[in-house]
């Protein structure tokens, strides 16, 4: 038996098995986001419907939410009433917004008129605010303090519960 390959092949095998115990418990929909901490990226988009350009500076002082969507994504209809329902709680005291990228118009005004709406749906025609975010897929959710700064993310479906943990940490 060739001891030096047995040792190497044994501490290999041992740090393989390290790093994934290490990674076992940690929530994949909670994975750090280079962008917390960093003031949120400015953007000025069309609102659905209206045309409207809504500034992204104009909302400084309000806690937001802004949730990056999709009419073909199934996560995002499941996400939505809780979405709705939290913007309706929360009234004035914190801004909610959609950013939808990859869609057109029709399928989000049709999405909007069947699933209700009760906040701002943005369109990013050419995908520049989901790209300077860092969005990987829909839904995903960014959450700002009242000066602008992105406190946390979540990757995926939120319940109301993993909606109002991560506001917390904008409203304070």
């Amino acid at each position: 038996m060739n001891r030096p390959v047995l040792f190497i092949g044994t501490a290999i095998a041992a740090a393989l098995i390290a790093v994934l115990f290490v990674g076992l418990g940690n929530d994949p929909q909670q994975i750090r986001s280079p962008m917390i901490g960093r003031p949120a990226p400015a953007f000025a988009l069309k609102e659905v419907g209206t045309g409207q350009t809504l500034d992204l500076q104009a909302l400084r002082d309000t806690p937001t939410i802004i949730n990056f969507w999709a009419t073909w994504c199934m996560p995002c209809y499941q996400e939505h009433p809780v979405l709705i329902d939290n913007a309706r709680l929360f009234g004035s005291k914190v801004q909610f917004v959609g950013v939808v990228f990859n869609d057109d118009e029709a399928s989000i005004q049709k999405f909007l008129r069947e699933r209700g709406s009760a906040f701002p749906t943005l369109l990013d025609q050419q995908g520049k605010t989901a790209i300077a975010y860092g969005v990987g897929g829909v839904p995903e959710t960014f959450f700002l303090d009242r000066q602008g700064i992105i406190v946390a993310k979540f990757s995926g479906p939120m319940t109301t519960d993993v909606l109002q943990a991560n506001l917390e940490k904008a409203i304070r």
